[in-house]
């Protein structure tokens, strides 16, 4: 009897896991279970498991099915066309991964590997293998669709379409007028002491038993870890599990909540009026009190437009909160109020500050007025010129006209005949001239008093005695004649029709000039700086530049092919650029990727080469470009010109520079056997073995240590270090050039070469 229930269960689970969408799911189902499921045919399934107000049972019959284990396995592919079966059935068995995930089975700790430090005194990191990636990110999409929509809308990272850039633009289009801000410093610890307050804030929505021993089981072996008050969130760094991102907003929803109901209380205490209604023909300007949080992971900034009074309440308010309720620990000195106008505050790798309007959209200059008005007289000379030249034109070719006309009527003795009739396009061709000439002279204030003067006045048909021993007819014509000369060239109309023209502009110019310095006087906007001093210091420590600030070779890449060499230089610059292109001293990165950066990979490429650095300008040029093995060239740095033309792009969560620029791999000149791909799902066998070199090891320096470090900046974890990766062309091309990092390869199959 207990058999048959053990069947009849298996059998039931089985339906559940291979035809998942046939149950209260208005989508077709998989036909075939061994394809991935579309983003909509998941989205279906996981809430046809919602009931009573909880998703139950989610890795039973979601995350266990292999439709969805393989759209798992498709995300974490970094190339669309990497990804096939065969490729995922060589390494483990989807179908096999389902049953153990749905009956409990899983062991989180077989799939985990443990990377020893190159050094003795060197910390240990838990990586999870490609296996238990795949089931990480099953878990991943579940939650998302679960609680993607509902967490608030300041509450960015770890989202689709909520990163950084979105962030900023968010400050800078929607924040007016603030005086007061601070931003949460946490202290460094771990989650690990608050895994049971996330699985209890997790198991208020969803009830599976199976997932939160998974999550738990994850923070035991170390696979998942958040550390709060770091630098390697969100920055695509190995040591960060992709569930990471996803569980700090689960964890933190229920503050964003809080935070959205302290917003809508000050709101409603702080109408917001029409200020034409409320104070009309008053000089006085309304201001209602506002606030305003951003929050990208464990980042949060809390600005308001209210007193400091206000803002102190709302940081004691939010520091009770974050470390009764959340149970964190919260750097009280750090969390300090600072003025928006007068000191800056660093938020997302960038510096905010409150500024006038005519900071960020500074008026022109006397100088730049100057030559404006320089250049339209230019315009004017230049259309003269045109002008001139078209009349010439135009002479030349009526002479010739009536000169050919003279010629044919004389040849043929009065019997002129045309070959072809040509007498429409004739007279067009006079009517657009005479169109033009008459637009011209009208547009001419001068002429039209000359000729006026000309026409209208001392002509003796105007005297009365005159007139009356004329024939009527004759005076007839010469009164239309005035009438004709008044209406059309009489130039007092069309002076106060200037003089009307010049008054409105001038009009509109003063009040945009009052405009502009009421604005000046009352608002306030976001400017967003780049840490212009702290970039320089990076290119200083990496090796960009020497103690005076001069481009200098980097000795470590010259074991490199060139195109790598210059890959390599692309990808740190076009991270720089990405990063911030939204910033308002862009055109400083602009200065350091144009100039430091451009000239260090000439001067490496020539210290490689043993020759000066104009022999390899002149070989390479300064957008440093070159052949690939069929004679094409190739273009990999972005040139200056490209650089000059860029601005802020439509960017949602760009990576900072950090993993890029920490990281070298260099290329091993050894007769290895062939290695697979070890990127994520490539069957390649044409690899190289390439060693990690992280530039915290080679400097001999601790990321913590921000006085030999570049605060702020986060750092690959010290395992990694000399580890060697076979890799194939493309993906070592995309980790160059940062399209790929460290988090979409599986570092635990590294290779051990001596």
């Amino acid at each position: 009897m207990l058999l048959n229930a053990k069947r009849s269960a298996t059998l039931r689970f089985r339906v559940s896991i291979l035809s998942p969408l046939r149950h209260q799911s208005t989508l077709p189902p998989n036909p075939n279970p061994t394809t991935a499921l579309t983003k909509s045919q998941l989205k279906a399934l996981v809430i046809n498991r919602y009931s009573r107000g909880k998703f139950s049972d989610l890795i039973q019959n979601v995350v266990a099915s292999p439709p969805v284990l393989l759209l798992a396995c498709q995300n974490l592919t970094s190339r669309s066309n990497d990804f096939n079966s065969p490729a995922v059935a060589s390494r483990f068995s989807v179908k096999e991964l389902g049953p153990e995930l749905g009956e409990n089975r899983f062991d989180v700790e077989s799939c985990s590997v443990r990377m020893v430090p190159s050094r003795k005194k060197g910390e240990s990191l838990v990586l999870p293998n490609l296996k238990l990636k795949v089931v990480i990110e099953a878990i991943r999409m579940v939650l998302e669709i679960v609680y993607d929509e509902r967490f608030v809308t300041f509450a960015y990272g770890g989202r689709v379409g909520m990163g950084r850039h979105t962030a900023i633009r968010y400050l800078k289009n929607s924040v007016q007028n603030p005086n007061w801000w601070f931003k949460v410093a946490f202290d460094r610890e771990k989650l690990d002491k608050n895994v049971d307050k996330l699985c209890l804030v997790i198991e208020e929505k969803i009830k599976d038993a199976v997932l939160i021993g998974i999550i738990r089981k994850l923070f035991e072996c170390e696979v998942l870890q958040i550390e709060l008050g770091g630098c390697y969130l969100g920055r695509g760094f190995p040591q960060e599990c992709g569930l990471s991102s996803l569980l700090i907003n689960v964890y933190f929803n229920g503050f964003d909540q809080e935070i959205q109901s302290l917003r809508l209380k000050i709101n409603r205490e702080n109408p917001r009026f029409d200020s034409n209604e409320v104070l009309s023909g008053s000089n006085v300007f309304y201001k209602p009190v506002k606030m305003y949080a951003v929050r990208y992971l464990d980042e949060i900034l809390v600005i308001t437009s209210g007193s400091k009074m206000l803002t102190m309440n709302l940081r004691n308010q939010v520091m009770k909160f974050l470390e009764g309720k959340l149970e964190l620990k919260v750097d009280g000195l750090k969390t300090a109020i600072h003025s928006a106008t007068s000191e800056k505050i660093d938020f997302l790798g960038m510096e905010l500050q409150a500024v006038p309007p005519t900071v960020l959209r500074p008026p022109m200059s006397e100088k730049a007025i100057r030559a404006q008005e320089k250049y339209i007289r230019q315009k004017e000379v230049k259309a003269i010129e045109l002008r001139n030249a078209r009349e010439t034109n135009r002479k030349k070719l009526g002479l010739k006209i009536l000169a050919h006309v003279f010629n044919k009527l004389k040849q043929s003795r009065g019997e002129f005949k045309f070959d072809f009739h040509i007498e429409n396009q004739v007279r067009e061709i006079f009517t657009t001239w005479a169109d033009e000439v008459v637009k011209e002279f009208l547009a001419s204030l001068e002429e039209q008093s000359n000729w006026y003067r000309m026409l209208s006045a001392g002509d003796f048909l105007s005297l009365r005695h005159i007139r009356n021993q004329l024939p009527q007819e004759l005076v007839d014509a010469y009164d239309h004649l005035q009438e004709q000369v008044d209406m059309h060239i009489k130039p007092i109309k069309a002076r106060k029709a200037l003089e009307e023209a010049e008054r409105r502009i001038e009009a509109e110019e003063e009040q945009k000039y009052a405009k502009r310095t009421v604005e000046e006087l009352t608002r306030l906007c976001m400017k967003v700086d780049a840490p212009i001093e702290l970039v320089r210091k990076a290119v200083k420590m990496a090796g960009f530049t020497n103690n005076m600030g001069r481009p200098r070779p980097i000795k470590l890449l010259i074991a490199l092919e060139d195109t790598d060499i210059i890959k390599w230089y692309a990808g740190v610059g076009r991270r720089w650029l990405d990063f911030f292109c939204c910033c308002h001293n862009f055109k400083m990165v602009k200065i350091v990727v144009s100039y430091h950066l451009r000239f260090s990979c000439l001067l490496t490429l020539a210290e490689k080469h043993e020759s000066t650095k104009l022999e390899a300008i002149r070989h390479y040029t300064k957008d440093l470009k070159v052949s690939d093995f069929n004679g094409i060239e190739e273009m990999h740095f972005p040139t200056e010109r490209e650089v000059k033309m860029m601005g802020d792009k439509i960017l949602s969560d760009p990576k900072p520079v950090d993993g890029t620029l920490s990281l070298a791999m260099i290329r091993l000149a050894s007769d290895e056997p062939s290695y697979s791909c070890v990127a994520h799902f490539c069957d390649r066998k044409d690899t190289i073995v390439y060693r990690v070199r992280l530039l915290q090891n080679r400097l001999n320096v601790n990321p913590l240590d921000e006085k030999k470090w570049v605060p702020r900046m986060g750092a690959i974890h010290e395992s990694l270090n000399r580890k060697c990766l076979p890799l194939c062309p493309d993906h070592i091309h995309d980790l160059y050039m940062g399209a790929i990092s460290l988090q979409d390869i599986d570092c635990t199959s590294f290779v051990d070469v001596d």
